[in-house]
């Protein structure tokens, strides 16, 4: 295994300090009893770059472990990360079947590192993670790649402030940005500088950061051929245990940027919600304020070598149907550079689908609909399926979704939720293989599945929340 040489930290200039406790200035030493835990817990998942498959290892990790924490403890104290796990096979699939192959819009590159390159990245990741979180660095309005932070925390809190002002009689503008190839833009100098400035990486840490970087290549993989070796020159690593989190490191500064303008943001990965409350015959000075806070986002993105696509940005005014009908409809676009954001009906906000008056209609719909489907599919195999296999089955593709993010359902009526409900019922019959007008449905859900109706998932969801909230279990 070959190490680079130490790579000296870069000398900072543009990126503003800020006032730390503490640094992460050295690595703490790992133990072979980590090395195990971290290989058992791993994804089964196997690499093209893998000497041997993952469960091999995994029944092997006793007699691996001590060569593997002799290597991982060689890299971080020397500030190096192992030249050869920094290539990276990377393999285009399609999005959708059915979907032209030779057009390259229609695939998804997905990237695939050695097992033994995301145990050493796992290694780092928990200590720069229990240092972010001991010294309360990350910013409180970013909810992607943290303990205690899901979609469903991020949706649940823009979705009760825009209730919250609707109970006010104020109407919300929700903007929803857009990023360009957010991870494969960043730039390593000023990923270093965010790390060493802001949040206080120091020593060791900061060399090993750049030469995890650093001179990555990968090939793409395709019809059984590999590509030639393509060197990357920016980006965080994509199918990496670190990169999501770099990024997140390297955009924290956007936040300040967006309160000097009194805009509320939140952000999961590089999905950026911005919106602003104001009462109806205000809604033209409230654009105003949103156009020079996304030309201030743009700007800064720009800076940082990050593109924010205005072709896909996406406006939302949110109120009820009275103070809709009371704005203004010249004033509800906005004017990005040579782009005109329309007001639309409903936007998707991380899964969840929004419309104008907060109702979720169409989202409810389009979760029955999906889990129809799933349940006509397991419906042509269910004679080949004991009842365990078909519950499984069901639990994975159906209840899953139904249960997804549904805090946002304590608002909805009834008459809405009752969709869900009958997808409820539709699956327990199909674990039962009983038939459509079979009688017993109560006892069937309540007493043989142990299952809750809709209103009391939805009620057990509000209560895990608020425990959590009461135990520090939940974001602030």
């Amino acid at each position: 295994m070959q190490f680079e040489r130490q790579l000296p930290p870069c000398r900072l200039y543009d990126v503003p300090c800020r006032s730390i406790q503490s640094t992460l200035d050295k690595w703490v030493v790992v133990t072979t009893d980590e090395v195990k835990r971290l290989i058992k817990a791993a994804p089964n998942e196997t690499s093209r770059l893998d000497p041997a498959p993952t469960w091999l290892v995994k029944d092997m990790r006793g007699l691996l472990a001590p060569f593997l924490t002799l290597l991982f403890n060689r890299s971080l104290s020397t500030g190096c990360f192992p030249s050869e796990f920094k290539l990276a096979i990377v393999c285009p699939l399609l999005k959708k079947s059915g979907l032209d192959a030779e057009d390259p819009k229609n695939r998804r590159s997905v990237s695939t590192l050695s097992f033994f390159s995301k145990l050493l990245e796992r290694n780092a990741q928990r200590q720069l993670q229990a240092y972010l979180n001991n010294n309360d660095l990350m910013p409180t309005q970013q909810s992607a790649y943290r303990q205690h932070h899901s979609t469903e925390t991020a949706v649940t809190k823009v979705y009760n402030d825009l209730l919250m002002a609707a109970d006010s009689g104020l109407v919300s503008a929700l903007c929803l940005l857009d990023l360009t190839a957010a991870f494969d833009t960043v730039d390593h100098d000023l990923q270093l500088m965010c790390l060493e400035r802001p949040f206080g990486l120091r020593g060791v840490p900061l060399p090993w950061f750049a030469s995890y970087l650093r001179c990555r290549s990968y090939r793409v993989w395709h019809g059984g051929c590999s590509s030639r070796t393509v060197w990357v020159v920016c980006s965080v690593p994509r199918g990496s245990v670190l990169g999501p989190r770099l990024f997140s490191m390297y955009a924290a500064n956007l936040a300040d940027n967006v309160k000097e303008h009194k805009v509320t943001l939140h952000r999961y990965a590089d999905d950026t919600q911005l919106y602003i409350h104001c009462q109806p015959n205000e809604a033209a000075a409230a654009v105003a304020v949103l156009e020079r806070c996304i030309k201030d986002v743009d700007d800064w993105m720009s800076a940082n070598r990050l593109k924010l696509n205005m072709d896909k940005t996406k406006l939302l005014w949110v109120e009820s149907k009275y103070n809709l009908s009371k704005l203004n409809g010249s004033g509800l676009s906005l004017q990005l550079k040579s782009s005109t954001v329309n007001s639309r009906q409903h936007v998707r906000v991380l899964g969840v689908q929004f419309l104008s008056d907060l109702s979720l209609n169409k989202h409810i719909s389009c979760v029955s609909s999906s889990c129809f489907h799933q349940l006509r599919q397991l419906r042509r195999i269910r004679r080949s399926l004991d009842k365990e296999s078909a519950a499984t089955l069901v639990h994975a593709f159906v209840t899953s979704r139904v249960d997804y993010r549904n805090a946002v359902f304590a608002a909805a009526p009834k008459t809405a939720t009752d969709k869900l409900q009958c997808v409820l019922n539709a699956a327990a019959k199909l674990i039962s293989d009983t038939r459509k007008y079979d009688q017993g449905l109560s006892r069937l859900i309540h007493h043989d599945l142990y299952w809750l109706d809709i209103s009391e998932r939805v009620s057990y969801k509000l209560c895990l929340l608020t425990h959590r909230c009461l135990f520090e279990k939940a974001p602030v």
